[in-house]
């Protein structure tokens, strides 16, 4: 099957994006696909800000994106936008990154007010590095979404089951098979 990139752009190390896409991420493998996580938290910020693609963990970066067939790519909406974590990533790959490639593009944040952050603010982007493919992506709000004691994520009945719409479109659009999974949380 594919090889997908599941980038997740927040900075914060208990983020709930970040979590919510380990949990696609399952869902993919599940289908077929291989899936490698990148949180771009953990690049070094040096390197980041100053697009040193010769720093070793930025060239990785950049080869992860050169070797997937697929990208999910998950950001929180800060002032109405995704977040500048993840623009500094964008910024510093090549401007046709993502040619030839699905893109699936998720958000989350504390009100629906940000719903229109994916189509207004980062599609135009990811649609800027000419992916063959970008999926209808899904914006879910944060108290849909919840982590218990033990780690565990649960995500709202509505939200999971439209997650594992837009889950399972991107994977059919990557040439993977349809699932058979549950939608619990």
């Amino acid at each position: 099957m594919a090889t997908v990139l599941s980038v997740s752009g927040s900075p914060s190390a208990t983020s709930r994006t970040a979590r919510l896409l380990r949990h696609l991420d399952d869902r993919l493998v599940a289908q077929g696909h291989e899936v490698i996580p990148l949180d771009v938290r953990t690049l070094p910020p040096e390197a980041l800000l100053h697009a040193d693609l010769g720093h070793p963990a930025i060239a990785r970066a950049v080869a992860l994106f050169e070797r997937a067939d697929g990208v999910v790519i998950g950001t929180p909406v800060y002032k109405a936008a995704y977040s500048g974590l993840l623009k500094s990533l964008l910024d510093l790959l090549p401007q046709y990154a993502l040619t030839g490639k699905t893109v699936l593009p998720l958000a989350t944040g504390g009100t629906t007010a940000h719903v229109l952050a994916i189509d207004y603010a980062l599609r135009p982007v990811l649609s800027s590095m000419g992916p063959a493919t970008i999926t209808p992506g899904w914006f879910t709000i944060d108290k849909d979404i919840t982590v218990g004691d033990d780690g565990a994520l649960t995500v709202a009945p509505g939200s999971a089951e439209a997650l594992a719409q837009v889950t399972d479109h991107f994977s059919a659009a990557l040439g993977g098979r349809p699932t058979l999974l549950t939608t619990t949380g």
